[in-house]
């Protein structure tokens, strides 16, 4: 072959999510690993400040640094991008992702001072009544990869906080540097070339393949997204993830309740 490894990104970026608490509190379970050609993924301290660990704000910032730098970046981020087909038809939604992002916004405000997701799925501030989902509703990317929905918010493995949690700063940062990021599926299935990519993964898919080496459970899944994502552009695979197979009425349902990088 004459492909002599033209890599598609030059740096990746994993990132075990948390939906506990604030978008200031320093969560434990908040984890950034970052790798860079045949430099393994290593973790990111979180800026200096007398936290010891990231904040959701803290993150979403640091992302639109890495993301107006020009080194081309992909970021895996391990919670929903998008809800499933039966809430947009539920709340007569268009199938339309930014929009999804400001209507959601406007009644989960989770990225306001002081906020928890409970307080807002429990009525106290926000119209997240006015937006519930029901668990028993799944995307097509989540019945494919067994994962649980993105509105089961009890039991293990859930990503329904993380979720809820994070969507608000999925859109500061398209808001923050539109023209630079390309957020897939929503903005068409095939990446551009030189232009940077941010995904939603499920590290489960992954984090057993690498050994766990000393790390917690969070920082193995963030070490496991940036370095699957880095060998996987490595081997010159990385493309063929970004066109799972789906029929043609499949297409568009995906394209609207987003995919996780990864599930063929």
């Amino acid at each position: 072959s004459e492909r002599v490894n033209a890599l598609q990104f030059g740096r990746y970026i994993g990132i075990d999510y948390s939906g506990a608490q604030t978008f200031d509190s320093s969560l434990q379970g908040l984890r950034v690993f970052m790798a860079a050609g045949e430099q393994v993924a290593t973790e990111v301290p979180p800026p200096p400040s007398p936290r010891r660990y990231w904040t959701r704000r803290e993150v979403a910032l640091w992302l639109v640094g890495i993301l107006e730098e020009h080194l081309t970046t992909i970021i895996g981020i391990d919670h929903g991008f998008s809800f499933p087909m039966q809430y947009f038809d539920a709340y007569h939604l268009t199938y339309d992702w930014p929009a999804f992002l400001d209507d959601f916004n406007e009644h989960w405000p989770t990225d306001e001072t002081n906020m928890y997701v409970c307080f807002v799925r429990d009525g106290a501030h926000g119209n997240g009544v006015a937006r519930l989902g029901d668990p028993h509703w799944r995307r097509l990317n989540e019945i494919r990869a067994r994962a649980r929905s993105v509105f089961q918010f009890e039991g293990p493995g859930t990503v329904a906080y993380s979720t809820h949690a994070g969507l608000p700063w999925l859109r500061f940062i398209r808001h923050k540097i539109d023209d630079k990021v390309h957020f897939w599926p929503f903005d068409g299935w095939e990446v551009p070339t030189g232009r940077s990519a941010v995904v939603e993964v499920y590290p489960r898919l992954w984090s057993a393949g690498f050994p766990r080496a000393g790390r917690t459970a969070n920082q193995h899944d963030a070490y496991a997204v940036a370095e699957w994502l880095r060998r996987a552009d490595a081997c010159g695979d990385i493309g063929q993830y970004f066109h799972p197979e789906l029929s043609v009425p499949q297409q568009p349902q995906a394209s609207i309740e987003g995919w996780i990088l990864g599930v063929m």
